[in-house]
């Protein structure tokens, strides 16, 4: 049913995962490749949710179906910010494409032993899921219940999982690790892109920087700048004037 779907829209190049944006596709490597481990990293209102939603519908226009388990929103207001972006993905979720799972539980006690035996049913959900990807956004509530063994092991997981060609986006804040597990996690994934806020002229744009894309298509290392317009969606800035 996926590959009818891309047939139907385009039947863009599978070997990558477009963002659905031309220009932000041109910073990304031309795209990030299938059966990769990615990470979003940064902190509060850097647009790693923004990066996120972008990733999923250019993976939806695709053909790819998503699995999204999301700290951040219920489906609802999802759908909303989406549409808010001009990324309509209101048939995508009817038709099944689009699965929503919100993390946030009424009555549920956010324990250790209760997060560690969350994160075990989040990778066994994975493994036998049939969408292709899988967006965990973000991880960072985990971080203050579980230990570093338990979140490293999720990682590692993550890792076996998308050898076996299932592409896996887990954003986080990093302020909630210490740096030695973020250069563990770092290195675990495939692909790293960090998230920042720059100031050009007398506002604050957020920028993106493409720390590594392994298999990439080309050199990474780009740095892009952009902004979010109601009804527009992520506008690519130049970075010239800017100030990290």
């Amino acid at each position: 049913m996926a590959e009818n779907i891309a047939d139907l829209m385009g039947g863009e190049d599978r070997q990558i995962i477009s963002t659905g944006n031309n220009e932000l596709d041109k910073k990304i490597a031309d795209g990030l490749p299938i059966g990769s481990l990615m990470l979003i990293e940064g902190e509060n209102d850097t647009g790693k949710s923004v990066l996120t939603q972008q990733i999923i519908w250019g993976a939806m226009k695709q053909g790819f179906s998503v699995d999204l388990f999301t700290t951040e929103n219920t489906s609802k207001s999802f759908i909303k910010q989406m549409e808010s972006m001009s990324l309509d993905i209101s048939e995508y979720f009817s038709w099944g494409y689009l699965k929503i799972y919100p993390l946030h539980v009424v009555g549920f006690e956010w324990k250790k032993e209760e997060m560690e035996g969350t994160l075990f049913r989040l990778i066994e959900h994975i493994k036998s899921s049939k969408s292709q990807v899988v967006v965990v956004d973000s991880l960072t509530l985990f971080t203050e219940y579980a230990q570093t063994d338990t979140i490293l092991t999720f990682f590692t997981n993550c890792k076996s999982i998308v050898d076996q060609g299932k592409t896996v986006l887990v954003t986080l804040h990093t302020y909630a690790f210490e740096e030695d597990t973020l250069v563990r996690i770092r290195s675990i994934c495939d692909a790293h892109l960090n998230m920042k806020k720059a100031l050009v002229g007398d506002k604050y744009v957020m920028v993106m920087e493409v720390v590594k894309v392994r298999g990439a298509r080309k050199t990474t290392g780009n740095i892009v700048s952009f902004e979010v317009h109601p009804g527009y969606g992520m506008k690519i800035i130049p970075m010239s004037f800017a100030r990290i």
